[in-house]
């Protein structure tokens, strides 16, 4: 992935985060080292970035050290997966973004699924309840029926603010944006790359 950053600049310019997708992080330079291959030769020059939001580490790797460019960068940032309707896709990308505020993670996630199931014609009743007939029905698998109990997906405790009810934890957060990207995966993504195989197999060679 090459960037314009600077490389001696002590800063890496990503649009995203690729650990916790916060827009324009501050991405610190705060270590470098010198790699070669096994004869010695194809030296990169590597910097160590690390985000002040969340604390991830980047590694960015220039051809030399005065190289204007980056040309490397792990992890890149992942874009979401094409095929899922833009409203469900725009309240996924927020719960990541606020993976900071798992609470509110949490509510952003269950308005995705809510939206993504509206999308497929289920409309009337509580979440879990348009689940749970989505799964009878057969659109989902009873395993992701019960996969979406298992992370907390109601966000009543969010909603309602539930003095009995512990708070979320950042990894409870992680859980539902995992789900709720399988469940894009599931009902959006693959279906569409089903359809386009399907499509090509058809065309002229």
């Amino acid at each position: 992935m090459e960037t314009n950053t600077e490389y001696g600049a002590g800063a890496l310019d990503l649009p995203r985060c690729p650990h916790c997708r916060v827009a324009k992080p501050l991405l610190s330079a705060t270590h470098g080292f010198q790699t070669t291959d096994s004869g010695g030769g194809s030296q990169r020059y590597w910097r160590v970035y690390v985000s002040s939001k969340c604390g991830g580490a980047i590694l960015g790797a220039a051809w030399t050290q005065a190289s204007p460019c980056i040309i490397d960068v792990y992890p890149e940032p992942a874009p979401l997966q094409e095929g899922i309707p833009p409203k469900p896709e725009a309240f996924l990308l927020q719960a990541i973004e606020c993976l900071h505020a798992p609470s509110g993670a949490i509510m952003l996630c269950a308005s995705s699924v809510d939206a993504m199931l509206k999308a497929k014609g289920f409309k009337e009743g509580s979440l879990f309840a348009r689940i749970e007939k989505a799964s009878v029905q057969g659109l989902i698998t009873k395993e992701m029926a019960l996969w979406a109990h298992d992370v907390r997906l109601d966000a009543n405790d969010e909603r309602h603010a539930d003095e009995a009810a512990l708070l979320p934890s950042q990894k409870n957060a992680e859980r539902c944006i995992e789900f709720t990207k399988a469940l894009g995966l599931f009902l959006f993504v693959l279906p569409g790359m089903v359809q386009r195989g399907r499509e090509q197999a058809h065309q002229p060679s």
